[in-house]
Order: structure tokens, then C-alpha cells, then sequence
């Protein structure tokens, strides 16, 4: 099961920021998509992985629950003002900002997966 995104939740829009080697993206509090969604989203645009098929679990690098109850609004309705939480998946660092951006590191040359000659 594809999970659907509405235009105004596409994570497909990102900078890629040479000069620091990483990737940029803005998560909408007010929109209908999870944090974790656009993590998820984002990182399959950038890694080549189809998230439809199963090629990758979010479970396996960070508790998508507990990401989505640290950078959802406070119990009195307010953002949050402040915090991060940087993990590991896929080969890539990602760091997730209480404002919304979504960095996403790529793997270094030293951390890739050898090619199969």
C-alpha cells in the first residue's frame, strides 16, 4: 500500500546544497503528513528506495512513533521552539529540527557498501 501525499504535503521539493554535501527539506506542521512520513519520503527520493515495497523500515534506525510525539505540537497547542534528533538510516545522516527543515546527509565514500564488480 503506496501511501498518498497531497501537492501542498510533496516532499519531491528539496535544495541540495552542494557546498555541505547535503539535502534540505521543510516538514509542514500544519499539513496532513507526519514528520516521519516526510522523513521516509525524503529519504527514498534521495536513496533511490522504494517505500511501497518494503525495501525500508524506518523501525530500523528510530522509533517513528516517538519522532512523531517529540516534534508534534505541545499539550497547550504551541510549536515547539527548540530541540533536534540526529540517526542513522540507510547509510545517511539525519537530523530533524524542531522548526520543520530535514537534513539529510549522504553517505561519505568511506561508509558505502562496496559495489559488486
Amino acid at each position: 500500500m503506496q501511501t498518498e501525499l497531497s501537492p501542498t504535503d510533496s516532499t519531491d521539493e528539496y535544495q541540495y546544497d552542494q557546498t555541505n554535501d547535503r539535502y534540505v527539506f521543510k516538514h509542514d506542521p500544519d499539513g496532513t503528513a507526519t514528520i516521519t512520513t516526510t522523513i521516509v519520503h525524503a529519504l527514498a527520493s534521495i536513496a533511490d528506495t522504494d517505500v511501497s515495497q518494503g525495501e525500508f523500515s524506518l523501525y530500523d534506525s528510530v522509533d517513528p512513533d516517538a519522532l512523531d510525539r517529540i516534534f508534534s505540537k505541545k499539550a497547550d497547542g504551541t510549536e515547539r521552539s527548540g530541540g533536534h534528533v540526529a540517526f542513522t538510516a540507510l547509510e545517511h545522516e539525519i537530523y530533524v529540527y524542531a522548526n520543520g527543515d530535514v537534513i539529510i546527509y549522504p553517505p561519505t565514500e568511506a561508509t558505502r557498501s562496496p559495489q559488486a564488480n
